[in-house]
């Protein structure tokens, strides 16, 4: 028989957002001691609800391991004093291991003896190290913020109202402050009995069902999922399924029943965000599209089945025409001025008290913006992103985006055309927030990418130049994301734009502002090298070849990603460990020259000469391909030098008691690795 155990904690209902962490934090915690308390088991599947917490250890031994463990104490010379009795030294160590006198005994270890015990523990019963460990589990939990009830020292998201703990059918009387497990759960708060006595594992999730629980999520997810598609198909339309939406309805109920309301058509006339979001957002319904067009009509998840549904159907209608007849409200309030009729109140709006007015940011984006159009030759459209700079902030200081903050951007877009802006304009001012988070979509708009670019550098050079920049978990002003957005912009588009340079351009505008130019550039590039690291590293690009190919400056981003997938590729040859044990020998050396510069005249041995010519011819061959972004070519040419480099190694002393002929040699072993530089940097390769 596979041994299990069963434990869940059952909770008053949970905010959906901490439902999954605070599950993960409890699983990671179980195991942790489990594995520390020597309780050997094969898994621990996890269940959740709103109400509970489920947590089953699948084939767990009934009895710890059996310990065995060799301690070391302090050295013989230490722990005896001269006359043969124990120092204070050897006594404290005793002491906190809870050994006797007896125990000990003394080792040689390589010229000296040292204390020595073995401790011997017999494992105890799996179910009284549960009773210990469990409590702590729960209690070492973490939370923004967290409660206290009933006098209770604990602290939780929520108060924890009962505890089932099963251990192959026995129940094991684990004690949380009071809180004593038992084999007594609850069902559905209004559906179900308020008491269910559960006597085995299989038990468990079928009383649960019959009491109107399903505790699997991912089942729970799935009949939502296709009770929605099925409201969705009989009002002749198609869900609009948000992922994250779907994630936070599931653990928002037991027990799903999906039905559809209704609202007046004359909302749906609204531009779609504006309908959407205090739909999803406010209300956490599905929208329902009929060829990209929203339906009048909302898909809600009842927790619970479908008694008197119709008086649910009409009580979410009614809280949701309120939302509906605000944003219809503010619509029009906003569209009775021009979009650009809203630019003077950002003058009144700070950005940072050091950093001025969203206005200014504005006068910075747009110089910025222009300038990256410039560098990348599309000067064509600068007018537009001129206008696009003046108004993409606009709309922050409209009734709409004060209430539902998340529609700046979108609502921009949609004022500008009601202001009859042009459609590269219009795409712009949504596009400048592009992207939003992990995962979102990128601008796709010439004028878009300049003003996103510019948008998000602008901040970071802002930040760092009065010296508020990230550190460890601390990111106020999402410095991290922005910058991240910056990298995906150009590597998507495959922009040939120098980093560095933008990063000058960018600190430019901040001529007002007392800050040490240099020192504030390397801080951004070496901020937005980490990031490359990262975001190399998710595209699972080996750590050593990031490492190789950001040895040097990081300018051109897209260069960069070219490289390292040239050198991923080119990585693959047969006699590489030969290649790079060459080419590390040659850097290792070369760090002691700080020139590149070689005197024929000084070449004495044939070796030396020989690599110096075919470098030469090598080198000629390498900045052309390396001109040519033909990366794995110039790896192959540069690579062809490994004979004569080894000849050297093998024949000629390159440390020479000749100062200039040893600081010659070392110059050519210099600019060899500056060559190499050009394309990567080999040592960094690690042998596989």
């Amino acid at each position: 028989m596979n041994n299990y155990f069963l434990f869940e904690i059952g909770v008053e209902e949970l905010p959906s957002r901490f439902v999954n962490s605070t599950l993960e934090q409890i699983k990671q915690n179980i195991q942790k001691m489990l594995k520390e308390e020597r309780v050997d088991f094969k898994e621990i599947k996890t269940y959740q609800t709103p109400r509970r917490l489920t947590f089953v250890i699948e084939k767990i031994e009934l009895k710890q391991n059996d310990l065995e463990e060799e301690l070391k104490g302090p050295s013989k010379k230490i722990s005896l004093d001269e006359n043969g009795n124990f120092t204070k030294p050897a006594i404290g160590f005793m002491k906190s291991k809870g050994l006797k006198e007896e125990d000990i005994t003394f080792k040689t270890i390589g010229k000296d003896e040292y204390l020595f015990a073995t401790i011997k523990k017999e494992g105890i019963p799996t179910s009284e190290v549960l009773k210990e460990i469990l409590p702590k589990a729960i209690k070492n939990t973490t939370f923004p913020k967290a409660m206290r009830w009933g006098g209770k020292n604990i602290k939780f998201i929520r108060p924890i109202r009962w505890l089932v703990a099963l251990l192959n059918d026995e129940v094991v009387e684990i004690n949380l402050e009071g809180i004593i497990a038992s084999n007594k759960t609850c069902g559905h708060r209004f559906l179900g009995n308020s008491e269910i006595i559960v006597n085995s594992l299989e038990d468990y999730f079928k009383k649960l069902e019959e009491n109107f629980v399903i505790i699997d999520n991912i089942k729970r997810k799935e009949i939502i999922k296709n009770q929605c598609i099925e409201v969705a198909n009989k009002l002749g339309g198609e869900v609009e399924l948000d992922l994250d939406l779907l994630d936070e309805v599931t653990n928002l109920v037991e027990y799903p029943t999906a039905f559809y309301g209704e609202f007046d058509e004359s909302y749906a006339k609204l531009p779609k965000e504006v309908v959407t979001t205090p739909m999803k957002e406010h209300q956490r319904y599905f929208p329902v599209l009929k060829d990209n067009k929203l339906l009048p009509n909302f898909i809600a998840v009842r927790n619970g089945n479908d008694f008197e549904i119709e008086n649910v159907k009409k009580g979410n209608e009614k809280v949701l025409v309120a939302r509906l007849e605000d944003a219809l409200f503010f619509y029009k309030e906003d569209t009775k001025k021009s979009l650009e009729e809203y630019v003077d109140k950002l003058k009144n709006v700070v950005f940072q008290s050091k950093l001025g007015t969203i206005y200014d940011k504005t006068l910075r984006i747009e110089k910025l913006s222009t300038n990256i159009l410039n560098l990348l030759k599309l000067e064509n459209n600068i007018d537009d992103v001129k206008r696009a700079s003046k108004l993409c902030k606009s709309d922050l200081v409209t009734n709409m985006v004060f209430e539902f903050t998340e529609l700046q951007g979108i609502m921009g877009k949609e004022y500008a055309k009601v202001s009859g802006e042009n459609e590269n304009v219009c795409e712009a001012i949504f596009e400048h927030y592009l992207p939003r988070f992990a995962g979102d979509i990128l601008p796709s708009t010439n004028c878009g990418i300049a003003l996103s670019i510019a948008d998000k550098l602008d901040s970071i050079c802002g930040f760092f130049a009065i010296n508020i920049c990230p550190t460890g978990s601390q990111d106020p002003y999402a410095l991290r994301r922005q910058a991240l957005g910056i990298l995906n912009i150009i590597m998507d588009k495959k922009l040939n734009i120098n980093l560095k340079e933008l990063v000058n351009i960018s600190l430019e505008n901040y001529s007002d502002l007392e800050f040490n130019k240099e020192e504030v550039i390397n801080s951004i590039m070496e901020f937005f090298k980490e990031r490359i690291k990262n975001l190399f590293k998710d595209l699972g690009i080996r750590y050593d070849v990031i490492d190789a190919v950001l040895s040097s400056e990081i300018e051109d981003i897209t260069d960069i990603k070219l490289k390292a997938d040239n050198l991923n590729n080119w990585l693959d040859k047969d006699e590489l460990v030969e290649i790079l044990t060459a080419f590390n020998r040659v850097s290792t050396l070369a760090e002691k020259s700080n020139s590149t510069n070689v005197d024929e005249n000084l070449l004495k041995e044939d070796a030396e000469k020989e690599l110096y010519k075919e470098f030469t011819k090598v080198e000629t061959r390498v900045v052309e391909f390396v001109n040519n972004k033909k990366y794995e070519k110039a790896l192959d040419e540069f690579s062809s030098l490994k004979n004569k480099v080894d000849n050297l190694f093998d024949n000629v002393m390159v440390m020479d008691k000749d100062e200039d002929i040893k600081n010659n040699r070392l110059a050519l072993l210099n600019k060899i690795y500056k060559t190499m530089l050009t394309i990567c940097d080999l040592s960094k390769i690690v042998y596989k």
